[in-house]
């Protein structure tokens, strides 16, 4: 089908949610008015996986889903209900598991696979580090934890790790074949020392053949016990493999493939060969070419070495099958930073959006006062900038440092032919590449074989020139030389061919750096105001007024008017309306440092002192504690149901041990302090705790936060389904969403409650009375998107127009009209700086006296229209809209001419 792109639903799929699930929701969807389901990866993934990342098999879909049966009963019902499917893809990497076949091979066979320039292996490297034994290698066998073990499923024999499988080179075989005691012994030694990959099936035939004999059965089996009881026998059949074993911690500084991140698990995938994109993108073509698809997403594109070039592969791959779906593509936008215009793409995922939206409900007038109360809490002061170029070095040089050593090799191998460079060290030039990484402003640049963007010229200059200025390298030369290097700025050809494939590898990694660092990292230390420390945020950009949203949006009409806009993701920190309500802390700072005061005193028996100086929580993961609370309570939230206060604590410890391993502070993923874990642990549990002092304290003291919370909640739903773009509704989000970050934000959805929602028939005014209930926000969302499905080309080619409020009102308000060149418009008018507007009521009506002398002046094309409130039903016309009539009985406002 090709349904238009007006709105998308994402599901998470896995963990309950299959294919049977989406079958059954199609009508839903088309109910609420969902253009496109927009599915994570549904592609054959690692056992146990939850979310399907883990790719082990582009051309097979998952049969714990469903299968391609399972599948296509759900694409039939999507398509009965005119709606497209737009699929994640996962190009950059793939899980490192015995599902993948690809993998197994290269393991088997090493440089001899066929797919042994699938994955980005470094085979200078002679053998493939396995980094997954719990204790050094030594130790590992002298413990009996390694032994082979013959998989009768296969059949062929393998290398068991304490329950890691691993396959085993048939050319190796005869360090077991030779002990059995068998008359066939001698011929399969040798049979079976000279095989080649394209022999593995007649191997695994001549082997099945024998194993139906009883007596060779028995005698392999007491080969195989003969060779796990001789360590140095066992040794030497692991020395001889393609791969090697190693303790897990090795994986951080020895590395001999591509990793997702620092996950040894992910193994980069080459997708800049002809062959390796052919092979990997075959179902996906397949079901482009079948009309089962309309669009698919690409995950972490900035990990691919030419994500230009992956793009138009792309495009061609489905031009060649006359099909033409939608392209987005995850790519965070930092700063300044716009979509290359030179993609073959609708867009990116959307977290630029949330960004912009931040920016209306975030008070910048009061941003002192927010530092004083943080940094009085603390008892120190933090600046954000330096904590970030910290942690960038910190990353690539301790985390990443298999990547910086890979790096500075292929960069050595250049310089060691320049007379002006010869002379430069391994170490300078490691902490040359750290500085400029940690210099650059954004997740990467984009030089390729086509050379080096403008665009890239000027950052990689102005990163040069910070990296020079910090003094952290003696002399500028080796860091000028790194900047050549991405610059591609040689004329000998070997020096260009060094130059680009250093390049490659470090635009691969300088996004991992980033994010390790800012988002996994300083995103759970600097806790000033946590709503701003999400996926592609600035926590220092710190509000900002209407104009500067509204030049946001003309940028996202000029850039990617079909570009996704979420509020939440999979990937989010936090759910939107934990979001939302988190933002309104900015606008009281004293009111919310008074508060946390009261809220440590009650906690102070809670709080341990777990060694000099270091308390469990610390100061910073304490305040940062509080507003998690306040963004995880449901609004309909009661502090004496134990149920209720047992299952948020149960959310709120497992956030809480995230963040602090996260912070890498006084804990880590690789280094848990017991200790501290276990005082912080308990910390959380008394907030929550009925029987404790804090939790109704807490949530009686914070309620005008909570009620402002959720004005801002149906503002930014609203601005959403009418702004520049195409509105993506993650699982769940009809309703209030207060999720904490992965896994939580993929916990089940009660779709009952959602549907009985959307058929009911309530009066906006009851629905308003009922805010609660997260119903008015349903029914805000449905009527957007009916909206939007009505009229398609208003909002996904119309222009945008910021439009001006006048009168004592005017501040808390933002308006914008959508305008087609066949005359269509329609207004959007949403209240922000929640709290001071409602001045502490405890209910979202707000009365009309509120708005008086606060209008809309509409421009000269519009003056003359009627207009009709999607919500709820009332008609305005004029050359102004008076807010005291447009608002009289929703505090928002989406009207269509």
């Amino acid at each position: 089908m090709s349904a238009p792109l007006v709105a998308t639903y994402r599901l998470q799929f896995r963990e309950g949610t299959d294919f049977s699930t989406a079958r059954d929701l199609a009508g839903y969807w088309k109910k609420l008015g969902i253009s496109h389901l927009y599915a994570s990866p549904i592609f054959a993934a690692s056992e146990g996986s939850t979310h399907g990342y883990d790719v082990t098999d582009y051309n097979s879909l998952e049969e714990e889903l469903g299968g391609i049966s399972g599948f296509t009963e759900m694409s039939n019902a999507l398509s009965s209900s005119n709606i497209g499917l737009i699929l994640d893809f996962v190009p950059n990497h793939m899980g490192v598991s015995p599902r993948n076949h690809w993998w197994e091979d290269v393991l088997r066979w090493g440089e001899e696979s066929r797919y042994a320039y699938t994955f980005d292996i470094a085979w200078e490297a002679r053998r493939i580090l396995v980094p997954v034994l719990g204790k050094p290698y030594g130790d590992a066998l002298e413990a009996g934890n390694l032994t082979v073990v013959l998989d009768e499923a296969t059949p062929s024999l393998r290398f068991d790790a304490a329950g890691y499988g691993l396959p085993i080179d048939p050319r190796t075989y005869g360090h077991v074949f030779g002990l059995i005691e068998h008359e066939e012994r001698d011929r399969l030694v040798r049979r079976f020392s000279v095989s080649t990959p394209p022999e593995a099936d007649e191997l695994r035939e001549r082997l099945s053949e024998h194993l139906e004999e009883d007596h060779f059965r028995a005698a392999l089996d007491a080969a195989i016990d003969a060779i796990n009881s001789d360590r140095q026998a066992l040794h030497a059949l692991h020395e001889a493999q393609a791969w090697r074993l190693a303790w897990w911690r090795t994986a951080r500084e020895r590395l001999t493939y591509r990793r997702f991140f620092e996950i040894a698990d992910l193994i980069g995938v080459r997708q800049e060969m002809r062959r390796v994109f052919s092979e990997s993108h075959q179902m996906i073509i397949r079901l482009a070419r079948e009309r089962r698809i309309d669009g698919i997403r690409i995950d972490h594109v900035d990990g691919l070495a030419d994500p230009k070039a992956y793009l138009e592969d792309l495009t061609e791959a489905f031009r060649s099958v006359r099909r033409n779906p939608s392209v987005h593509v995850e790519k965070i936008l930092t700063g300044e930073e716009r979509l290359r215009s030179s993609w073959a793409i609708d867009g990116t995922t959307g977290y630029e959006f949330i960004t912009a939206l931040s920016g209306l409900y975030v008070d910048s007038s009061r941003e002192d006062g927010m530092n004083d109360a943080y940094q009085t809490f603390l008892g120190r002061t933090e600046n954000l900038r330096s904590m970030i170029l910290s942690e960038k070095r910190s990353i690539f040089a301790r985390n990443l440092a298999g990547e910086l050593s890979v790096l500075t090799g292929l960069a050595l191998d250049v310089a060691s032919r320049g007379l002006a460079t010869r002379d430069l060290g391994r170490d300078t030039l490691a902490r040359s590449i750290v500085e400029v990484a940690a210099a650059l402003p954004v997740y990467r640049t984009y030089g390729s074989v086509d050379g080096v963007p403008n665009r890239d010229i000027a950052i990689i200059d102005e990163a040069v020139d910070l990296a020079m200025s910090r003094r952290e390298v003696e002399a500028d030369e080796p860091i000028q030389f790194i900047g050549r290097l991405l610059k591609l700025d040689f004329e000998d050809g070997a020096d260009v061919a060094g130059a680009l494939n250093f390049t490659r590898r470090f635009q691969q990694t300088t996004g991992a750096v980033m994010a390790k660092a800012v988002e996994d990292t300083v995103f759970y230390r600097y806790n000033r105001l946590i709503a701003l420390n999400e996926v592609g945020g600035e926590p220092d950009q710190y509000g900002g007024d209407t104009e500067t949203f509204h030049e946001a949006m003309r940028i996202r009409t000029q850039d990617q008017p079909r570009g996704l806009m979420a509020t939440t993701t999979h990937d989010t920190k936090r759910g939107e309306d934990a979001r939302a309500r988190i933002y309104t802390l900015s606008e009281a700072p004293g009111r919310w440092r008074s508060l946390v005061s009261g809220f440590s005193a009650i906690m102070t028996e809670w709080r341990k002192d777990i060694e000099p100086g270091l308390f469990a929580p610390d100061p910073a993961t304490e305040w940062g504690l509080y507003q998690s609370l306040l963004g995880v309570l449901p609004t309909d939230f009661d502090p004496a149901d134990a149920d209720h206060c047992a299952e948020i604590a149960e959310r709120l410890t497992a956030f809480a041990e995230k963040a602090v391993r996260e912070a890498k502070l006084h804990t880590s993923w690789t280094a848990p302090a017991e200790k501290y874990e276990r005082t912080l642990k308990a910390f959380v549990e008394a907030m929550v705790d009925p029987e404790q002092e804090l939790i109704a304290e807490f949530w009686d003291s914070v309620q005008p936060f909570v009620v402002a919370g959720a004005l801002n909640s149906l503002s930014q739903t609203a601005i959403k389904l009418t702004a520049p773009g195409i509105p993506d509704i993650y699982q769940g989000t009809e309703f209030y969403d207060f999720s904490l970050v992965d896994p939580d934000n993929r916990r089940e959805v009660d779709f009952g409650a959602r549907i009985a929602a959307l058929e009911a028939d309530d009066e906006p005014a009851a629905l308003l009375e009922d805010w609660r209930s997260g119903r008015l926000k349903a029914r805000i969302t449905a009527a957007g998107l009916a909206m939007r499905m009505a009229r398609p080309t208003l909002f996904s080619n119309g222009r945008y127009e910021a439009l001006q409020v006048e009168g004592p009102a005017a501040a808390w308000v933002v308006a914008f009209a959508r305008i087609d060149e066949d005359g269509n418009a329609a207004i959007t008018i949403a209240p922000r700086m929640a709290l001071s507007l409602l001045d502490g009521q405890d209910h979202l009506a707000i009365a009309s006296q509120r708005w008086a002398g606060t209008s809309l002046k509409l421009p000269q094309e519009l003056s003359g229209k009627s207009f009709t409130d999607a919500v709820t039903g009332a008609q305005f016309s004029g050359e102004r809209l008076d807010l005291s009539k447009v608002l009289a009985v929703l505090p928002l406002a989406m009207l269509v001419a």
